[in-house]
């Protein structure tokens, strides 16, 4: 590992790069203090544990919670790209634009993605402080807080395409990253330290529990991640005047994970959602309804784990069934001459689907069982857990895809990164 940082360092392209990433990360952490005009945060701090604003706090590293211009983050970004992925699949134009080989269509796409960000960031913001009774009066006010916010939204938008341009590339992710790593980080602060005061040996198991249940979660999640089904290719021979093309012998990769966090993301929103609602019209739970949510539903209850763990497979499926497409792969291979050994015509089809219901059955028992963890912990030890399964997911995920980046910029230069050779993988 230390040779291997060495070699990066001594790299001066890639240091510039690693360079630039890191100002722009600190200039994403800097402007997400700045406070947002026009906004009561005292109102918004005594509401924070509704479940919707937790997971919006999660995503913009305690940004909501102190309602700054970054209060938002990147997350109406994310919502955006996933209206536009669903869209490009409905509408026929859309779609095509994304296929255009010459690029220009799917440069078209990302700057429609800009405006429907900026928009969503703007709607969000109001929505969302209005509904917390967080703005002060006056119609004025209602435009600072959209303004604002939307602003940051746009700036975190920019850094992170100024990473993936200049840096070393994943720029949304890292910023989603480096506030799932700040929120982590003080969570586990925060539980020495009310241990450390309170002063019992109950507090400091607590503390100690999260501390090795967050390492176990990572490898685990990091082990899982790096796996791949990998199907063998033939290709055959094809003669084009003089010249042979084909003849070798290749394969195709699926990870085993392929939804990513996606699916635990829908679900956590998905129950979140009318717990708010709960939570806002009825705060005290007076109501019959309410209190028999507030001991069903709430996190960490056995029915809460057992809907957010079907949720999390129905959302795997559906998830899966729009991004991979076995009938168009099959055809694909086809096209380019490439059979699967031991299948042929309709049975490759056949053979893809099977193998990718498979790894989805997998993907979704596993991420299902990921999710309860942190809710198990929560009520087994009576404390607040400073993770969810999903910000495992995702620094794990940022954390393979920046390594990868960084080894790919290296093989470029000849030089190599392996693990048997003292690299990172």
């Amino acid at each position: 590992m230390v040779e291997s940082l060495r070699k990066i360092w001594k790299t001066e392209e890639l240091r510039k790069k690693l360079i630039y990433t890191f100002l722009m990360l600190l200039l994403y952490r800097l402007v997400g203090v700045i406070p947002a005009p026009g906004v009561d945060p005292a109102r918004v701090g005594q509401q924070m544990d509704l479940p919707l604003l937790q997971l919006v706090n999660m995503m913009t590293g305690n940004s909501f919670s102190q309602m700054t211009i970054m209060a938002m983050g990147i997350t109406p970004y994310i919502n955006a790209s996933i209206i536009m992925q669903l869209l490009c699949i409905a509408i026929p134009a859309l779609e095509k634009l994304q296929q255009d080989e010459s690029g220009a269509g799917r440069e078209k796409i990302n700057r429609i993605t800009r405006y429907v960000t900026v928009g969503l960031a703007v709607l969000q913001a109001i929505g969302l402080v209005a509904g917390l009774g967080a703005i002060k009066s006056g119609w004025f006010n209602y435009v600072l807080v959209g303004v604002s916010m939307a602003a940051g939204t746009a700036l975190a938008m920019w850094i992170g395409e100024r990473i993936t341009e200049k840096g070393i590339g994943n720029g949304v992710s890292l910023l989603i990253f480096v506030g799932i790593i700040s929120n982590l980080f003080n969570g586990i602060i925060s539980a020495f330290t009310n241990a450390s005061t309170a002063g019992t040996t109950s507090g400091w198991m607590a503390a100690l529990v999260i501390v090795l249940m967050a390492l176990v979660m990572t490898v685990l999640v990091t082990f899982v991640e790096l796996g791949e089904r990998r199907i063998p290719l033939q290709i055959a021979k094809q003669t084009k005047g003089r010249r042979v093309y084909g003849g070798q012998n290749t394969r195709l990769t699926l990870k085993v994970v392929s939804v990513g966090v996606l699916p635990l993301i829908f679900a956590y929103s998905f129950m979140a959602f009318p717990s708010t609602i709960v939570q806002l019209v009825d705060p005290r739970y007076e109501g019959a309804f309410s209190r028999w949510w507030l001991t069903n539903m709430s996190n960490g209850a056995p029915l809460y784990i057992i809907v957010s763990a079907l949720l999390i497979i129905a959302f795997t499926y559906f998830y899966s069934s729009i991004s991979f497409d076995p009938k168009k792969q099959a055809e694909q291979l086809i096209m380019q001459g490439a059979t699967i050994p031991g299948q042929r015509g309709k049975n490759m089809r056949q053979y893809l689907q099977t193998t990718v219901n498979r790894l989805n059955l997998f993907a979704a028992l596993f991420l299902a069982v990921l999710s309860a963890v942190p809710s198990l912990l929560t009520r087994g030890l009576n404390t607040a857990v400073p993770f969810a399964a999903s910000s495992i997911l995702i620094a794990v995920s940022v954390a393979l895809e920046t390594i990868r980046a960084i080894q790919a910029e290296m093989s470029v230069r000849g030089i190599d990164m392996d693990v048997e050779k003292g690299g990172f993988m």
